[in-house]
């Protein structure tokens, strides 16, 4: 099987995943900075998801072009993955208007959680399938940082029942962290491409 349409499918699921978010934002209700100000948690918590959806989108399309082919257990991979992430719209909208709730908080963050379960999830995947001595698997390493990100999701949780502001930081901590695309993926394929 060839990786186009695994491709295409999961844009189009993220591209409609962005389009809910956004749709989830209201106009303020009113024309002053009061309005503005009102509407700011929801705008945080949508600038924050939006955030991560697009750093979710950029490892997985660097990601999948290391895979040769495709089989039923990436597809599955995969959608488990878009499964979590479908759910931000509303987790974001929930956060966004309990912003200094625990429990909205620490649901958020289950959602990055299991997100973050779900890509490590698709990524041993595509090693099993490619090989150990694949680019994947070669670009990757100990994937310090992805490990890192899973342990603080869990330790936000927590800390949501404490402080919410705590695990709002930690949250955005995580999202600054891979803000810079990670290029573990584009120095492997360099090192492999052919030459020429």
């Amino acid at each position: 099987m060839n990786k186009e349409r695994l491709t295409a499918f999961s844009d189009g699921v993220i591209a409609i995943i962005i389009t809910i978010m956004v749709l989830e934002l209201k106009v303020p209700q009113g024309a002053g900075w009061a309005a503005l100000v009102g509407m700011l948690p929801i705008l945080l918590s949508y600038v924050l998801s939006f955030l991560y959806v697009a750093i979710y989108w950029n490892n997985h399309h660097h990601m999948l072009h290391t895979v040769r082919r495709v089989n039923g257990m990436i597809l599955w991979a995969n959608t488990h993955l878009l499964f979590w992430l479908s759910l931000t719209p509303v987790a974001t909208a929930w956060l966004g208007q309990n912003y200094r709730a625990p429990l909205p908080t620490a649901v958020y963050g289950a959602l990055l959680l299991m997100s973050g379960a779900a890509y490590y999830i698709l990524q041993q995947t595509i090693v099993r399938t490619e090989g150990h001595d694949s680019t994947l698997a070669m670009a990757l390493g100990s994937d310090l940082k992805g490990k890192l990100s899973i342990v603080l999701y869990a330790t936000a949780i927590g800390l949501a029942f404490v402080d919410p502001w705590i695990s709002d930081a930690l949250y955005a901590g995580v999202a600054l962290m891979w803000f810079v695309p990670d290029r573990r993926i584009e120095r492997q394929l360099t090192r492999t491409a052919p030459p020429g």
